[in-house]
């Protein structure tokens, strides 16, 4: 496991990012770092991702910020450009991996089957995201996963809210979980950044309440 993926886990929970103004990076990592939970991925579904990251790292140079929803080499090279120490990807896309990973970053492409896993396992990766979580079968699926694999971890995302990340905490091949939960794009839209500091600082206390 990289330093990076090894500083996440003390995290545990990595806030899922989606961001439509760039105005509202800084003021939401603020939030972030103050909740406990200093780190971020922010997805490129909008374009203000990549100003969005920038503007995070100059602000936080001590904050875990990674970029998501990474669909291409051209992505992923201005995310790094902008800041991002970590890609994530909802798929395994065997191109966008092997370009990552020879720049040096770390990289956590999305499986979902044994198929994706031994592809994904070819780039020696130790950490996989396992997406969609909950529709994918959630801890259930990842357990069953994680049988035949001895020593990889997953970081799922996908339906994972407070009801029941818990759960997913507490099994031990699971380095962090994503979520948005605490920082929803209309709090976010509706600058609401006081109700995501609480949001965030009961997440960070769930992970202190399972993890220690």
């Amino acid at each position: 496991m990289t330093d990076m993926m090894k500083k996440l886990q003390g995290i545990g929970i990595v806030p899922v990012v989606v961001l439509e103004n760039a105005d509202d990076a800084v003021p939401l990592a603020e939030r972030l770092m103050a909740g406990g939970l200093p780190c971020a991925e922010v997805t490129f579904r909008t374009a203000a991702a990549e100003e969005s990251i920038r503007r995070m790292a100059k602000a936080f140079p001590e904050m875990i910020i990674g970029a998501g929803t990474v669909l291409t080499t051209e992505q992923a090279d201005r995310a790094i450009d902008a800041g991002a120490t970590f890609i994530v990807s909802p798929g395994f896309n065997p191109k966008v991996t092997e370009h990552v990973l020879k720049k040096g970053v770390p990289m956590t492409p999305g499986v979902c089957t044994p198929t994706e896993i031994e592809a994904a396992l070819q780039f020696d990766l130790d950490v996989l995201k396992f997406f969609p979580a909950e529709p994918a079968g959630g801890l259930k699926m990842i357990k069953a996963l994680a049988a035949p694999y001895v020593g990889l971890h997953f970081m799922p995302t996908g339906g994972i809210n407070a009801a029941n990340v818990r759960d997913y905490l507490a099994y031990d091949r699971i380095v962090a979980c994503g979520g948005s939960w605490m920082v929803s794009g209309k709090l976010v839209k509706e600058g609401k950044f006081d109700e995501i500091e609480k949001l965030v600082r009961e997440a960070a206390d769930i992970v202190k309440e399972i993890r220690g």
